[in-house]
């Protein structure tokens, strides 16, 4: 009898804590490792050196981080991907393991990091999947290059600085800011700048990028617009004016997630990034 008690006690437990556990939007999960890579080193690009990893075998994709992270945040993708692609991931300018320069961050001039590291590798094309900044370098080349994409996954993009939101306020973005800060310390050729770091990046959100409907209209490589459906950072007319305005863009708004999605559900980021890279197609819907 004592033991049945302490049984349904325990079940009773388990369900309060569960009811009263955080949605996940409001997590922040660990930065995961990248796992074992077939090739890495750093390309002398543009008068600097981006670090870079390669991984698995097949047709490319490459991955692109978020402002002032690194390329470990790519770590549950990678080893879902890799067992079908070979995926590149690389550090952006300043980011990560890759040196800078004095040259003003700008959208532009990291895409065009994102051309020389592909020439680098001799890869002609390569599908691209973005995170926040990333994604909008991806956009920048779908625009500039689009010779060099393949297809586009854009996750957490803004068309211009009225589309992102105040995040001043947010405990998930703070802690977000504090843990990459940890991180570029640790990774960083400069790591005593973070935060003369994070006042360069700045101003390049406040100003950029700065597209229309008819620049996004030129882009023609198959495109999905991606965002979560609790991103504290994007807001989501803007998410919506950007699937609009780009010719057959699918718009996947994914549930239960934030500008973190990726490493709040990997599981279901990963399986969209699959089905997009294997069909290319509009995902059927605005939402899921």
């Amino acid at each position: 009898m004592l033991l049945r008690k302490l049984f349904i006690a325990l079940l009773v437990t388990v369900s309060i804590t569960t009811a009263h556990a955080a949605p996940r939007w409001l997590g922040l999960p660990p930065t995961p490792s990248l796992p074992k890579a077939t090739q890495s080193g750093f390309a002398p690009v543009n008068g600097i050196k981006v670090w870079y990893a390669v991984f698995g075998r097949g047709q490319p994709v490459l991955l692109l981080h978020g402002g002032l992270a690194n390329a470990n945040y790519w770590g549950h993708q990678v080893r879902a991907l890799q067992r079908h692609y070979q995926v590149i991931v690389m550090e952006s300018r300043g980011h990560g393991r890759s040196s800078r320069n004095q040259e003003p961050y700008g959208y532009d001039l990291m895409a065009s990091d994102v051309i020389g590291l592909l020439d680098h590798l001799d890869i002609r094309k390569a599908a691209i999947v973005g995170w926040s900044d990333g994604a909008i370098i991806g956009l920048d080349i779908a625009m500039k290059h689009p010779e060099r994409v393949s297809r586009l996954f854009a996750f957490a993009a803004n068309s211009d600085p009225s589309g992102v939101a105040d995040i001043a306020s947010s405990d998930v973005f703070n802690a977000y800011i504090a843990r990459a800060g940890e991180e570029y310390k640790r990774l960083s050729p400069t790591p005593t700048e973070y935060k003369g770091f994070v006042a360069e990046i700045t101003k390049m959100w406040e100003s950029q990028p700065k597209w229309t409907a008819s620049d996004l209209a030129t882009i023609k490589v198959p495109t999905w617009i991606v965002d979560g459906d609790h991103d504290e950072a994007i807001k989501r007319e803007n998410t919506e004016f950007m699937a609009a305005s780009i010719p057959g863009a699918g718009l996947l708004i994914q549930p239960d997630v934030s500008h973190f999605s990726f490493l709040q559900d990997p599981e279901q980021f990963n399986d969209d990034v699959l089905r997009f890279l294997a069909r290319g197609a509009k995902p059927g819907a605005a939402t899921k």
